[in-house]
C-alpha cells in the first residue's frame, strides 16, 4: 500500500496519511485501493482495501456518509454519521474524508490533543464547511495547523459565473481566486486559494499543503477524469500512547 505523509509542523502525537489508487483489491475502474463504498464497486473489495488501511496502521477510521453539507460528526468507528467533517480527542480512532477531486482539510491543535478531517467540494466551501469544523474543535484560531490534502488544481477547476459570485459576495477577496477560463463565461477556481482565505478570515494562517492536482495526477481517483471511479482518503488521529509511557516503575 502506497500513501502521502503530509509535510507540516504537527505535533508528534498527531498522524495523517493520504491514500493513493495502489495497493487494494478492487477491479478496474476501481483500481485498486478504492475505499469509497457508495461508487458501485464490490462491497467485498471495499472491505478488504478498509481493513488492509486500518491493519496497517493500526487505527480504526470514523467512515462518514458525505453529502456537500457542512455538519461535523464526533468521530465514531461504529456509526457512519452523515457529515462532512468529523473530529475527536480519543487516539486511534481516525477522523477520515474521502475524495476524489475535492479538498480535503486535515486539521490539529498545536497541543496536539485534537484532530479533525473535512470534505470541502465547491459547495460545502462555500456553505462554510470548514469554519464550522473550526468551531466544532473549539480551539483558537492561532493554536490550529491545517494542512489542504490533494484536490483539483487551478489549471483543471473550470467553473461557472455563478460559482465564481457565490464566493465573492462572501468574501471579496475571493476574486483573486478566479481567472477567466478559455471556454467564453467560464473561469478557472483554484480551490486551494479558496480554502486559504476562508481560514485566514476567520484567523488560521498555519496552513500548509496544497500544489496537487487529482485530475492530472495518475495516483489519486479524479472523479472529472473519469466520473466512474473509487475514492481515496485523507485520514489525521492521534497516536496512542506506548505502554511503555504508561506502566509505572
Amino acid at each position: 500500500m502506497n500513501w502521502l505523509t503530509p509535510d507540516w509542523p504537527a505535533p508528534a502525537s498527531v498522524k495523517a496519511c493520504v491514500t493513493t489508487r495502489e495497493g487494494g483489491v478492487s477491479e478496474a475502474p476501481f483500481d485498486s485501493l478504492n475505499l469509497g463504498d457508495h461508487v458501485d464497486d464490490r462491497p467485498e473489495a471495499v472491505a478488504e482495501n478498509r481493513r488492509r488501511l486500518t491493519d496497517h496502521f493500526s487505527i480504526q477510521p470514523a467512515w462518514l456518509q458525505q453529502v456537500h453539507g457542512i455538519a461535523v460528526a464526533h468521530a465514531d468507528p461504529g456509526i457512519v454519521a452523515t457529515a462532512d467533517a468529523s473530529w475527536t480527542a480519543t487516539p486511534g480512532i481516525a477522523c477520515a474524508a474521502m475524495t476524489a477531486d475535492c479538498l480535503p482539510a486535515l486539521f490539529c491543535d498545536r497541543a496536539g490533543t485534537r484532530v479533525a478531517a473535512a470534505h470541502a467540494g465547491w459547495r460545502g466551501l462555500a456553505a462554510g464547511v470548514l469554519e464550522a469544523t473550526l468551531d466544532t474543535l473549539d480551539v483558537p484560531a492561532e493554536d490550529v495547523l491545517v494542512w489542504l490534502g490533494p484536490a483539483i488544481g487551478p489549471q483543471a477547476f473550470e467553473v461557472g459565473p455563478e460559482v465564481r459570485e457565490v464566493f465573492i459576495s462572501q468574501l471579496p477577496e475571493a476574486v483573486d481566486a478566479f481567472v477567466p477560463s478559455s471556454n467564453a463565461s467560464k473561469f478557472m477556481a483554484d480551490i486551494y486559494r479558496l480554502a486559504r482565505l476562508r481560514l485566514a478570515a476567520r484567523g488560521v494562517t498555519a496552513v500548509y499543503g496544497g500544489g496537487f492536482c487529482t485530475v492530472t495526477d495518475p495516483r489519486f481517483f479524479s472523479y472529472r477524469r473519469a466520473s466512474r471511479t473509487g475514492r481515496f482518503a485523507s485520514l489525521i488521529w492521534l497516536e496512542a500512547p506506548s505502554l511503555t509511557n504508561t506502566i509505572p516503575f
